[in-house]
């Protein structure tokens, strides 16, 4: 069996395997360096997808292409991991509002294996942040959330090559991409109209973290989530995105456009350290 062959069958480590083979057969195919530096990022191996992305950027123009936005994609990976290890804490994206301060300090309190006080700051944090209501592919909602409960009403994103903590209400309009590559089931392709009607071209991390660690390759991969009780009423995602509403959950790579209803008056946008 081809390396393509294992991959559909969600054998990621005899994928890696016979994929190194075929390269070491064919070190210039540069298709071949793209597979690998997309599968190692699958499984996480976040330093080697780096090298054979640069290994790929050097062999052909267009892959150089391709680096400048996935390289700091895979360092923001790192960040993130971090984040929600406790040990940093993520860029805000605009004025850090009270409440998101709270609820970036949620990851570091379940790290510490503190779900009380974590679930207190994430109750106070969601009570004061605003509900927005708009349109997913059409069908109307009252309030958007990410289905996670450390993240609620904000979005992570990577934008201009950093990680971000995004605001629902900073937001007017997402349009992501359909998924085309296996890189898609890591980070999905958006376009972003902020509340201001600035717009900038982003990645929305497609996988909730520590997923690539799971030994599930389902979820490794994006193709399932499930929940995971943290304690204290806070369920934590594994696997696939999910953006809930009141009229339900819908998994971010099936999601085209979310548009939200935003006043025409808001303030410039500049991120901020939380």
């Amino acid at each position: 069996m081809q390396a393509e062959e294992y991959l559909q069958t969600g054998d990621l480590e005899k994928a890696l395997a016979t994929l190194t083979e075929e390269i070491r057969s064919n070190p210039s195919k540069v298709e071949l360096r793209i597979f690998l530096f997309q599968l190692l990022s699958v499984l996480g191996q976040w330093d080697r997808a780096i090298t054979q992305l640069n290994v790929a950027a050097e062999m052909d123009s267009d892959a150089s292409l391709m680096a400048q936005v996935y390289r700091p994609a895979l360092n923001c990976e790192v960040l993130r991991s971090n984040v929600f290890q406790g040990k940093r804490t993520p860029l805000i994206f605009g004025e850090p509002l009270e409440w998101m301060v709270w609820l970036t300090q949620v990851p570091g309190l379940l790290a510490a294996g503190n779900p009380k006080a974590a679930a207190e700051l994430r109750d106070q944090a969601f009570e004061a942040a605003p509900a927005i209501s708009g349109r997913i592919d059409g069908q109307a909602f009252t309030w958007i959330a990410d289905a996670d409960a450390r993240l609620g009403p904000t979005l992570e994103a990577i934008i201009n090559g950093k990680y971000y903590w995004i605001p629902f209400e900073r937001i007017r309009e997402i349009r992501i991409d359909k998924p085309v590559n296996l890189r898609d089931v890591i980070w999905a392709t958006a376009t972003f109209t902020w509340a201001n009607q600035g717009q900038a071209v982003g990645l929305i991390p497609s996988r909730y973290p520590s997923s690539e660690e799971d030994e599930d390759s389902l979820f490794r991969m994006g193709r399932k989530t499930d929940w995971r009780d943290a304690g204290n009423d806070l369920f934590i995602g594994i696997g696939q995105r999910m953006l809930a509403t009141d009229q339900g959950e819908y998994p971010l790579l099936e999601i085209r456009e979310v548009f939200l209803n935003q006043s025409d008056s808001q303030p410039e946008e500049n991120p901020r350290h939380g």
